[in-house]
């Protein structure tokens, strides 16, 4: 029996087909690249360009704002024309460094060569300064700054790594297509994190629905001491850190806790490449396999795409807006966000896929009165109750909400995607994780100013 995560779960149609084993393309270059300086969990970039600077590809455009943070590089070369607002997906104004693209020259520092550089002689601390140096965030969706995972907190030690291969959202094959022709990269990159980490086990994670990916990576790993792959039955949302983690150990994550308190570090597979890229290449985080995908879609595929690439550019490579299309996704259809605004959203860390959704599949149907049926208890992969916290949202009971521990909610949508009455469960949780969130923050840091 093929291993699982212990608590809730759904089972969306996949909708894979459309982009499945699409190889990889890459994308044209953008006349005008917009990189924005938040593309990651923690505090923004700060610009140290200027305008009239020209730059290469790999060029730092913006170095950490902090230790939670991450630093931005230029994915084109040409001339910096403007450091100022854009609208992002939502129409919220987003800080970005403009670039007028002239040409394509890169650093002289990066190997770009296809030499696969499988010997790695760097010492731990080294290996995590040049993944801080690169940019690089986790890939699966949260964009976390690696190097922080990478640096567990005193008395903390990690055990195993975690190598999500999972790819459960619907629609999306970018990580399946990204194993199947650059499997090998991705190994290294498993062997430079393991040496980071200093553990001597990693279990690669894949659903069952890719087998040719599973016994792919199964070859590969046959040869390195310490890499095994797990066939994992396919459930959503098996990708999520916490859920992959039961599913690979069987070990559960505290509520309030970090992974790390199971002995486990989780990387995605798109993560570990970006690694490789990095610490064998010299190459900074300055693009992402995506996938373009709908099922009225021209074009859907994989394709390589440079951060800063408008968005409007990304529908021309599907062939332009399908007829009927309800809403344009960034990301898949459960945890992606619906975008306002596809003229001026540039692609980032944070994009994995663009997903066209027919008008008919994406309208909200009207919400009934709950009928308690319990469903979204049963669904819930983080055992809370979804109509309570929903509930006591409406009611503006913060502190109610953090007792039924609203905070561990990982936003997986389940909850809406099986009840039955239509009701929009999360985006009362959302509301509430937030607000409950920002009194979080003003407790700590009123404590911290007491001490």
């Amino acid at each position: 029996m093929k291993n699982t995560f212990s608590i809730g779960g759904v089972h969306p149609h996949d909708n894979k087909s459309y982009s499945a084993h699409k190889a990889i393309v890459e994308a044209p270059l953008p006349e005008q690249a917009v990189i924005l300086l938040s593309q990651h969990i923690g505090a923004p970039a700060q610009p140290v360009v200027a305008v009239g600077d020209k730059v290469q590809v790999g060029t730092l455009l913006a170095k950490s704002g902090g230790f939670v943070s991450a630093p931005v590089h230029s994915s084109v070369s040409g001339k910096v024309v403007k450091i100022d607002n854009v609208l992002d997906g939502q129409g919220v104004p987003a800080p970005a460094i403009f670039i007028d693209v002239e040409g394509d020259e890169w650093l002289p520092s990066i190997d770009r060569t296809k030499t696969l550089l499988h010997e790695c002689a760097l010492e731990p601390k080294e290996i995590i300064q040049k993944i801080q140096d690169a940019g690089i965030v986790g890939l699966g969706g949260a964009c976390f700054p690696t190097h922080v995972k990478l640096m567990p907190p005193p008395g903390k030690k990690a055990e195993v790594l975690i190598v999500n291969g999972v790819e459960c959202e619907p629609y999306l094959t970018n990580d399946h297509q990204l194993m199947l022709e650059h499997g090998e990269e991705i190994i290294i990159g498993i062997r430079i994190v393991m040496k980071a980490l200093g553990v001597t086990r990693a279990i690669i994670g894949i659903e069952a629905n890719k087998p040719d990916a599973i016994e792919h990576m199964k070859s590969l790993a046959s040869k390195v001491l310490g890499i095994e792959v797990r066939a994992l039955k396919v459930k959503y949302p098996q990708g999520g850190e916490k859920q992959l983690i039961d599913a690979c150990i069987g070990r559960q994550v505290p509520s309030g806790a970090l992974p790390i308190e199971t002995g486990a570090v989780v990387d995605n597979v798109a993560t570990l490449f970006a690694i490789y890229e990095a610490v064998q290449k010299n190459k900074p985080l300055i693009s992402r396999v995506m996938t373009i995908t709908g099922k009225n879609v021209k074009n859907p595929g994989n394709y390589l795409v440079r951060f800063g690439t408008p968005t409007s550019q990304l529908v021309e490579l599907a062939g332009g807006l399908p007829a009927g299309t309800g809403e344009v996704i960034a990301g898949g259809p459960m945890m992606g966000r619906s975008m306002s605004n596809i003229e001026t959203m540039p692609a980032n860390k944070r994009m994995s896929a663009l997903l066209f959704m027919p008008e008919n599949e994406c309208y909200r149907p009207t919400p009934s009165p709950c009928i308690r049926c319990a469903k979204c208890l049963e669904a819930c992969p983080m055992g809370l109750e979804p109509y309570l916290l929903s509930s006591l949202a409406k009611g503006e009971e913060w502190e109610e909400m953090e007792k039924h521990r609203v905070m561990d909610c990982i936003d997986c949508g389940s909850c809406v995607f099986t009840c039955p009455a239509h009701r929009p469960l999360l985006d009362g949780i959302r509301a509430g994780k937030g607000k409950v969130g920002s009194i979080l923050r003003e407790r700590a840091a009123a404590a911290a100013a007491k001490k």
